[in-house]
């Protein structure tokens, strides 16, 4: 009896559905769809992924660029004063952090394991 009225009401339902030709219902917006997140972003946002789009990172969201740390290759110390702080942990299991000044100009060693930094100048982007 049940299995019945559930045939006769998916007949039912069949025959609805061939007979009446509804268009697709669609989601329009004034501007002819959804606006991707180039168009939608205002503000800081907006210049952030400009730069991002030219390959830059400015406010130094990314991870920080890998060098060897020698002479001929120093770690990069971004600043946008004439000298910064700069912290090196030296070795891979060590747990105190050596502090030292690092000024404009030539590369300098830490005095501790010898790896080289040199200060760049960095413009704030704003």
């Amino acid at each position: 009896m049940a299995a019945r009225l559930l045939l006769r009401s998916a007949v039912r339902a069949a025959a609805a559905c061939r007979s009446v030709r509804t268009p697709a219902l669609s989601r329009s917006m004034a501007a002819g769809g959804i606006p991707t997140d180039e168009e939608q972003a205002t503000g800081l946002e907006k210049v952030i992924m400009k730069a991002m789009k030219h390959g830059e990172d400015p406010f130094n969201m990314m991870k920080p660029k890998h060098y060897a740390g020698s002479k001929a290759d120093p770690h990069l110390v971004p600043s946008i004063t004439n000298k910064r702080i700069v912290g090196c942990v030296c070795e891979e299991d060590n747990t105190a952090v050596v502090w030292f000044w690092l000024h404009e100009g030539e590369a300098q060693r830490c005095p501790s394991c010898g790896a080289h930094y040199k200060l760049v100048p960095h413009e704030l982007p704003h």
